[in-house]
């Protein structure tokens, strides 16, 4: 269970489990390398790890939120889900490694949340196979961007698909 003084808003576990339904149709989740921007409480990538993913690249700001996925991880046993604590976009800007998935749970209200799809792919951080879903609500539109494939809603939870 999360701390009370967590910042993060967790993705309902209603939205989650239809992403995972979808994803689970899409991809195989064994031997992916998967990046959680934005990563909150972490649920994501340990959902990930649970479904058999190689590796999980955890990374958010808040100390709060790190150390409870740090704890989370040690708790369950998790030996390969890592946890980078930094700035979302400076981590996306100097990142050498690409992923088979990425997932970004910005605040639904950052100012530079329209700008994160271009960010993952002008860094070329996603593989060229690979599946990028960014979480948002219903303020943003992404059906014009070259990569968007589609959009699911869920409640206030949108999930916009990229490849």
């Amino acid at each position: 269970m999360p701390p009370k003084n967590i910042t993060a808003r967790p993705t309902t576990d209603f939205a989650k489990e239809s992403l995972f339904n979808l994803l689970t149709n899409r991809m195989d989740f064994e031997d992916v390398d998967m990046l959680d921007l934005f990563a909150g409480t972490g649920g994501i990538g340990i959902e990930f790890i649970s479904r058999g993913a190689r590796e999980v690249t955890a990374v958010e700001m808040a100390h709060t939120q790190q150390n409870f996925i740090i704890s989370a991880c040690k708790q369950l046993g998790i030996k390969n889900l890592h946890v980078i604590r930094g700035d979302v976009f400076k981590y996306v800007k100097t990142c050498h490694i690409q992923y088979d998935f990425i997932y970004a749970d910005p605040p639904y209200d950052l100012e530079l949340l329209p700008t994160i799809p271009d960010l993952v792919f002008e860094q070329g951080i996603l593989k060229e196979d690979g599946l990028f879903v960014l979480e948002h609500s219903k303020n943003n539109n992404f059906k014009e961007h070259p990569h968007f494939l589609e959009e699911r809603k869920y409640g206030n939870v949108h999930f916009s698909f990229f490849q």
